[in-house]
């Protein structure tokens, strides 16, 4: 299969530079690894050394690096390079036909009462309990389950493995024993939501869990109870948010990150991967906490040092007040 730049410039917009329409497009592929009939892009500009070495045939750049581009060749032009390349991507996956046909597989089981749209893809394994929603155009792919009640909207994809509305861990201690806490709640998913292999979505307690439109969760991601994530949110491999936690919209986690339970983080917080949120975030910007990797006797050294500085601060305060007086 293959597609001519023409096409490709047709359909997505940007410049073509340096090319003609009928150059034949292969593959899109690194730009490190592209050869003379690939598509590449630069959206990096730490990256742009590999630009001139590039063997692409086109390479999508920004504004900013049209004529280093035009040095070495034909380029594509576009504001957003990386945006393009998605587009892009889409593009080829269009062409090649292999699009999920609309329906419920045999193997897969839909309770009489839950609601599936007619455009929505059902794959092998799948099970949408009593009273679920499924919006138009969304994709379950194998093992997915939906649990009872639980809506999902439009135009989402649901990979392998997925749960959403398995039980909330509520449990009530008492003399010495875990009393179970019946998960009253829900869980709503909005429109154009992706959620990666093995994610699961906890049902609320009492309230509903709220997934808004947009959100991307990656593979093996955790969201506890009662959880509210904002608008086009995303979370890397790992992360996981504890009950009652509430993500802002335009947010994101890093790999392994961990929100607690019943913190507030404000529209465009960024957390960096293996990072710990103990406190709520109020104002927007990039937040790390995390203890860099050492040798282990420097490690421990280190962390011996960290224990005894709340008591040096105190030391500190006290001769400064000592100062002071004098």
């Amino acid at each position: 299969m293959s597609l001519l730049l023409g096409q490709i410039v047709d359909a997505l917009g940007g410049e073509l530079e340096g090319a003609t329409r009928e150059t034949r497009i292969a593959r899109i592929a690194p730009l490190e690894s592209a050869g003379p009939g690939d598509l590449s892009f630069l959206s990096n500009p730490r990256y742009q050394q590999q630009l001139a070495a590039s063997q692409a045939a086109c390479v999508i750049v920004a504004p900013a690096l049209r004529e280093q581009a035009r040095q070495r060749g034909a380029c594509i032009v576009a504001a957003n390079p990386y945006a393009y390349f998605a587009r892009a991507t889409q593009l080829w996956r269009q062409a090649q036909g292999r699009g999920p046909v609309p329906g419920v597989h045999p193997s897969a089981v839909v309770h009489p009462d839950a609601q599936v749209d007619a455009s929505a893809i059902i794959g092998p394994l799948c099970v949408v309990e009593r009273g679920a929603r499924i919006g138009a155009g969304t994709w379950l792919k194998s093992r997915v389950t939906v649990g009872e009640d639980c809506q999902v909207g439009a135009r989402c994809i649901l990979h392998s493995g997925v749960v959403v509305g398995a039980d909330g861990f509520g449990f009530a201690p008492e003399d010495g024993a875990w009393v179970k806490i019946e998960q009253l709640g829900a869980v709503r998913i909005g429109d154009d939501v992706e959620l990666g292999a093995n994610t699961c979505v906890d049902r609320g307690a009492l309230d509903d869990t709220v997934i808004e439109d947009g959100v991307k969760l990656d593979n093996l991601v955790q969201i506890g109870h009662n959880v509210h994530v904002g608008r086009h949110a995303a979370m890397a491999g790992c992360a996981g948010v504890a009950g009652s936690a509430r993500i802002g919209a335009h947010c994101t986690v890093g790999g392994g990150g961990i929100v607690l339970g019943h913190l507030a983080l404000a529209d465009h917080v960024h957390v960096s991967a293996a990072t710990t949120v103990t406190r709520s975030i109020s104002q927007p910007g990039l937040y790390t906490g995390m203890f860099p990797a050492d040798e282990n006797a420097k490690w421990e050294k280190n962390a011996a040092t960290l224990k005894q500085l709340h008591a040096l601060r105190e030391r500190i305060k006290a001769l400064e007040q000592a100062l002071k007086a004098t």
